[in-house]
């Protein structure tokens, strides 16, 4: 005859404790422990606490999946009941700042600086010549300070990698800019500038999603602090703002975006690859029109009109006070904290709990992570 074995609770959990790592904006890893149940808003708070960053709400955790989708872990959602083995996540900005220049401690600046760098060597932050120029150019400058003729040889550019296609012609002018037009700035306002610029730009926030429209023809799809937008090719063809967003609903492949343009009804239909990418599509667009639109997000209308797929999904998210209380800092400020930042993020990055392992980037929807 068996014997029954009985495991108090806390020896249970034990059982159940897996390593997840988290990749951060630098590429550095930090590591913790998770249970089967633990929530995406923990993994969050481990990485703003080891970054003791206030300003949360524009960040979040996402890995990619066996599809190769790019997933954002909700907050209320079983990390371990979506992601699997081995459990390697992303800390990456979820949310732009519609006006980064607003943004009240310079910590979360840093952080944006970080994701546009990324955005623009993986291509989604896409740049006329001119622009690429110029935000190169306050790369270079954040990163070595004011040109030296004696530090910096003739080819000095090649050692960074700024775009998915470099070429000879654009280096020779972020070297032009380097030295002639940003002499004399610091770090953290290099930086400055170069956020100031980047969100000018029509690309700034969209993270692209493939899919095809009515008539077959590719798109990718993409939500921002302006509104849901959708391009072909480098081709912005659509842009409809948040406050003429009525409602947004998916069933089965098939993704609907409703809306009022030019005082008349709108009707945007987009077909996805799977069910499941048409799911999260239809998430993303929810949760960035509760972030940028609207004080609480049960304003917004969720709709699934599939009784099969997740039917009566809600999402409740505490928006970044981006109207209130705004501080914008003064140059005197930037300057005396701008080193500090650094140096913390840069010491975090090499103490013996921390793994630098750079990873592998490849453009969206494939399995390295971005």
């Amino acid at each position: 005859m068996k014997m029954l074995r009985f495991r108090s609770p806390s020896i249970r959990s034990l059982d159940q404790e897996v390593l997840c790592t988290i990749r951060l904006l630098d590429d550095s890893e930090i590591s913790c422990s998770i249970q089967r149940d633990t929530k995406g808003q923990f993994l969050l708070d481990h990485v703003c606490n080891h970054y003791n960053l206030l300003e949360r709400d524009y960040f979040g955790i996402r890995y990619v999946d066996p599809e190769k989708q790019r997933v954002t872990i909700t907050h209320n959602t079983d990390t371990c009941s979506t992601a699997q083995q081995p459990y390697t996540m992303c800390f990456r900005v979820k949310f732009y700042p519609s006006e980064p220049m607003k943004i009240k401690e310079e910590l979360t600046r840093y952080l944006l600086y970080l994701q546009l760098k990324r955005d623009i060597y993986h291509g989604r932050l896409l740049c006329p010549f001119a622009e690429a120029a110029y935000l190169g150019a306050c790369i270079v400058q954040a990163e070595l300070g004011d040109y030296d003729p004696e530090e910096h040889p003739s080819d000095y550019i090649r050692d960074f990698k700024l775009f998915p296609k470099q070429s000879l012609k654009l280096e020779r002018k972020i070297i032009e800019i380097h030295k002639n037009e940003l002499r004399g700035q610091c770090a953290a306002y290099a930086e400055l500038n170069m956020l100031q610029r980047a969100h000018s730009l029509e690309t700034y926030g969209v993270d692209p999603h493939p899919c095809k429209d009515f008539t077959g023809s590719t798109a990718f799809l993409g939500f921002t602090a302006t509104g849901f937008v959708v391009f072909q090719g480098n081709k912005r063809i659509h842009l409809l703002k948040w406050n003429d967003v009525s409602k947004l609903k998916f069933e089965g492949k098939t993704f609907y975006v409703i809306g009022i343009q030019k005082e008349k009804k709108l009707v945007l239909t987009f077909h996805t690859s799977t069910p499941a990418a048409c799911k999260h599509l239809w998430k993303c667009g929810v949760e960035n029109q509760a972030f940028y639109k609207c004080a609480k997000s049960s304003q917004i209308k969720t709709v699934c009109s599939s009784n099969i797929f997740f039917k009566g999904s809600r999402f409740r998210y505490s928006r970044a006070d981006q109207v209130s209380g705004e501080l914008v800092l003064d140059r005197s400020y930037i300057a005396a904290h701008s080193t500090d930042v650094r140096c913390t993020i840069k010491c975090m990055s090499t103490t013996p709990d921390v793994s630098i392992q750079p990873s592998n980037l490849r453009p969206n929807h494939q399995s390295q992570q971005q």
